[in-house]
């Protein structure tokens, strides 16, 4: 296979092929969704949640990100791999530029930041600098205590347009990719058409020019709860490497996600 690059995920996009993507952590599962096609990797801040037992991402670290992002480069050869800046590591554009120079040493062809408009600065100078960026809007997991909770966004009409403009302004600054977190089918299907670069979805929808999971919520085994718009593909297989195949046959066919995982 030829190394997935941002170009081959706009043409993706242009063709209307569908890109899965999934997090990793670790070489074993990275090589597991490599070899299976996943066309992106994502090294998580979920991590804090799901590996270190916090209730928020809020804790992770850039040094916790840029150690999963080696040993995940280690065994991922052809899948893209993006690596999230954690909280308050990207305050201001200087920090972003220093915390995103670490990941990509690390081995990450592409950093995401949650946030709006307000990180165009950020964005731009990232992009000069030959740093790729991948935009998160929606639910922001690292502005929870803003939120007051995990709770889907842009439900209101004055949200969705706000929502609309930020991905349009993140477009024009520079990002090449756009994740999209827990928002109304509607808006997710408006925010895909209306930007050129391919949106993410995770909890919005079918409509999106691809989806991504935490791996733990497609196997069913995170601790607590698994979310309304993830899906247990281990428990129909039994085996993770035909869950994986599973999961992303059906995100290519578009049966996933279905009405059942996604918000009106």
């Amino acid at each position: 296979m030829t190394k997935i690059s941002v170009s081959r995920l706009a043409k993706m996009k242009q063709e209307n092929e569908k890109i899965t993507c999934i997090t990793a952590y670790d070489a074993s599962f990275a090589a597991i969704f490599d070899q299976a096609g996943i066309q992106v990797l994502l090294i998580g801040d979920s991590l804090g949640m799901v590996l270190q037992g916090h209730d928020s991402t809020l804790p992770v670290t850039v040094d916790d990100i840029q150690y999963h992002t080696q040993s995940v480069a280690r065994s991922a050869s052809n899948a893209l791999i993006i690596s999230d800046l954690p909280f308050m590591s990207y305050a201001t554009p200087q920090q972003s530029y220093q915390n995103a120079a670490i990941l990509m040493r690390a081995g990450a062809n592409m950093v995401k930041l949650e946030g709006g408009a307000w990180l165009a600065e950020s964005v731009k100078g990232l992009v000069e600098r030959g740093i790729p960026v991948c935009g998160h809007l929606g639910l922001t997991p690292q502005s929870v205590n803003v939120f007051g909770g995990y709770k889907v966004q842009g439900r209101e009409d004055d949200q969705a347009d706000l929502l609309i403009r930020d991905a349009l302004m993140l477009e024009k600054s520079g990002i090449q990719l756009l994740v999209l977190e827990c928002v109304p089918v509607p808006l997710a299907a408006r925010v895909s058409k209306a930007l050129q670069i391919p949106v993410i979805g995770i909890g919005a929808g079918s409509e999106t020019d691809g989806q991504i999971l935490v791996m733990h919520d497609a196997f069913g085994i995170s601790a607590g709860f698994c979310p309304k718009f993830s899906k247990n593909f281990l428990i129909e297989t039994g085996d993770i490497r035909s869950a994986v195949a599973l999961y992303k046959e059906q995100v290519e066919n578009g049966s996933f996600p279905s009405s059942e995982h996604s918000f009106y």
